[in-house]
């Protein structure tokens, strides 16, 4: 039978934010990472939800709930990496890079999924080359009624280097235009996701969810572009799922 343990955020976890379920068995070296983990993430973004640890204790209720392994962590029923349920197995489960609990980022596009943000700004620096492309993988991706901007604190102008390899993935961000932070209105934003690595990144008013997805500045060529490129596409994926995979 499984055991669950809430956790909840304030007055409102009851009736405010997504419920996040952490599901592990008994003697799992990662249980309590990975409790850490979705506790810290919903103080961060979602401080009106409740988290809950499952404990699966039996072959039996893994089998009934389709259990993928432990530690997984689901947001609003749904697993962070979007796999559907499997026959279930009393087993470990490891994520990017073999680690035993899932990426911070992915945790993070999950609950912000969950919390459906109409307005989200991508910042960084120059607003040349990661926000950029950012924009416009995002763009291609959220659903409609969601508005995705750009902007930077020093902009500069849109590297060829983005163009192409946004281009090389079927997204046109020729007419694109780096752009203030100055002049993006916060009333049409509520989330945030800044991706400087060295630098120092942009700061933005308001009350917003805010994540930070620190990416290399891609300056050592075409290579560099795609493989940022890439992982903004895994990521935003990841808050952006494909329609055919929601």
């Amino acid at each position: 039978m499984a055991r669950a343990e809430v956790f909840p955020h304030g007055e409102a976890a009851v009736t405010a934010g997504p419920r996040i379920s952490v599901l592990v068995f008994e003697g799992c070296p990662h249980a309590e990472a990975a409790v850490g983990l979705a506790r810290r993430i919903a103080d961060r973004l979602a401080p009106g939800s409740v988290v809950e640890r499952v404990d699966v204790g039996t072959p039996g209720m893994a089998e009934a709930i389709g259990f993928l392994g432990s530690p997984s962590i689901q947001v609003d029923g749904v697993d962070v990496e979007g796999r559907r349920a499997s026959s279930g197995a009393l087993c470990c489960r490891t994520y990017e890079g073999g680690a035993g609990v899932p990426p911070e980022w992915l945790v993070e596009a999950a609950v912000l999924r969950a919390l459906g943000p109409r307005g989200v700004l991508f910042l960084c620096v120059a607003n040349s080359a990661r926000s950029q492309m950012a924009e416009g993988i995002a763009r291609s991706l959220a659903p409609a009624g969601v508005v995705v901007s750009s902007a930077g604190s020093a902009p500069a102008s849109v590297r060829p280097e983005a163009v192409e390899a946004l281009r090389e993935i079927g997204i046109d961000i020729s007419a694109h235009r780096s752009k203030s932070v100055k002049d993006v209105d916060p009333g049409t934003v509520d989330a945030v996701i800044t991706l400087c690595a060295d630098e120092v990144c942009p700061a933005f008013p308001g009350r917003v969810a805010r994540l930070h997805w620190g990416l290399p500045d891609p300056a050592a060529g075409v290579a560099s572009f795609r493989s940022v490129r890439d992982e903004l596409r895994l990521r935003i994926s990841a808050l952006f799922p494909p329609e055919e995979a929601r």
